[in-house]
């Protein structure tokens, strides 16, 4: 480290002869440059009480790949509970905060969900998991007379109002249908099919909800649904039980037509 310290004023030397104008001026070319501009909300950590951490894992893989620029957020509200994931059962003397569970996934780089402005970013992206159904809103209890949080909700109208892209995938599509009236989104099939589809009922509650339900499957060459009125793009993941490799082509699929929505 003493050697980097002592060749630190060497390198920076040398940035400023290779950007004429000096670091402001290759700073400045790298913004012009830069990708889209993506929100991604998280919902905790672990998929039966917080985000999905594989499709959390995708979103940002894709997003990194399209060349976006991605800030993670997370409300500030206790979980509504919390699940022992080696078990599958409540931990019932155990309470937990969704923005500082959410901060492991981001690796510590997560801001306060209040924080976010559609003046920041260009598109905002919702991973799965029950946190989306527990933390964000409580669908998980409510089913279509759900609420969702103040901040979630904001975010979400916001958005649609600027006409700027939202992704969701899994059962954060929900979300959507319950915000925004008359939205069409994807929770993947209406029948269970022998348990390919566990969570099959989910699209009954979007109906009734307000939304249009479009049946998508996980494995075919286009999985997302693009409601191009209201930029909304949505894909199954882990409402299906399939092979992983076809959850993370889905959500690529999303991300890509996110991304592409944006213009950048």
């Amino acid at each position: 480290s003493a050697m980097l310290s002592s060749r630190a004023p060497a390198l920076c030397t040398a940035l400023r002869r290779a950007a004429p104008g000096g670091l402001a001026a290759l700073h400045s070319s790298a913004r012009r440059c830069r990708g889209a501009r993506v929100a991604v909300v998280l919902s905790g950590c672990g998929v039966y009480d917080g985000t999905e951490i594989h499709e959390a894992s995708a979103v940002l893989v894709h997003l990194s790949r399209g060349g976006a620029e991605v800030q993670m957020y997370a409300p500030d509200v206790p979980q509504m509970h919390v699940i022992d994931h080696s078990k599958g059962q409540p931990a019932e003397a155990e309470s937990r905060n969704v923005l500082v569970e959410s901060a492991r996934i981001a690796r510590g780089k997560i801001a306060s969900l209040a924080k976010l402005t559609t003046a920041d970013h260009d598109a905002v992206i919702f991973p799965g998991g029950f946190g989306a159904a527990k933390n964000l809103s409580t669908f998980a209890v409510d089913g279509k007379d759900c609420k969702v949080n103040r901040e979630v909700e904001r975010v979400l109208k916001d958005f649609h109002k600027a006409g700027k892209p939202i992704g969701l995938c899994c059962i954060s599509p929900v979300l959507a249908a319950k915000v925004l009236s008359g939205a069409e989104v994807t929770v993947g099939h209406e029948e269970e099919e022998g348990g390919k589809w566990p969570y099959a009922g989910t699209a009954g509650a979007i109906k009734e909800l307000g939304a249009k339900h479009c049946v998508k499957d996980v494995t075919i060459s286009f999985p997302a649904h693009v409601d191009t009125k209201n930029k909304v793009v949505t894909t199954p993941a882990f409402m299906c039980e399939t092979a992983l490799h076809h959850i993370f082509d889905g959500i690529g699929a999303m991300v890509k037509n996110v991304l592409k929505l944006t213009g950048k």
